[in-house]
């Protein structure tokens, strides 16, 4: 198909992106799980298993973008099907958060492990209907939604390992640290 003939390159860097942040993202989960932990379980649900989600829908639509599909019908389907689930995993997500007992989410968790993977799926999902009429429109906005997802991965997995280091400091370090990050949470999480 000619309409995403230009998109191969793209998809190839977004999706291999995606691929070694799994990767690493596994690497992190196990060097924090040698730290003893009370509740990680919940925590590890609200909190990492959507970081691997949302690079693995990454992972998806690079696949399915690169596929040579004859028209835009069969993979626009593809995308609505990926953004629902999206939309309901993050309702699942949102609630996984509120009865998790590890950790007290502020605004910023709400935002980035939640309302912005909302919005990601739903566009995602909205992209089918208009797929046909709106091509070239509509690779924009899925390669946007690529591209939203890694980066809420990212920062949600830079938050959760810097959330742990964090943890296994004493006050003086944290603080020091915030400061250097700009991460004030850090500190009021320490004193949990």
């Amino acid at each position: 198909m000619s309409t995403m003939a230009g998109w191969e390159n793209f998809y190839v860097i977004v999706g291999s992106s995606a691929g070694a942040l799994i990767g690493l993202q596994f690497v992190v989960i196990t060097l924090i799980a040698e730290r003893p932990a009370l509740r990680m379980a919940e925590a590890s649900a609200a909190f990492a298993t959507p970081s691997v989600v949302h690079f693995g829908v990454v992972l998806l639509l690079s696949t399915l973008a690169s596929v040579p599909w004859k028209g835009i019908g069969i993979v626009g389907v593809l995308w609505g099907f990926v953004g629902l689930v999206g939309v309901v995993y993050s309702v699942i997500v949102a609630g996984r958060m509120r009865v998790q007992a590890a950790y007290k989410p502020v605004f910023e968790d709400w935002l980035f492990h939640n309302l912005l993977p909302l919005v990601a799926y739903t566009a995602l999902a909205v992209s089918a209907f208009m797929a046909s009429a709106h091509t070239s429109e509509i690779l924009f906005g899925v390669g946007a939604v690529a591209l939203l997802l890694l980066f809420i991965g990212i920062h949600n997995a830079w938050d959760a390992v810097t959330y742990h280091v964090s943890r296994g400091m004493g006050i003086t370090e944290t603080r020091n640290m915030a400061e250097q990050s700009g991460n004030s949470r850090i500190v009021e999480n320490n004193r949990d």
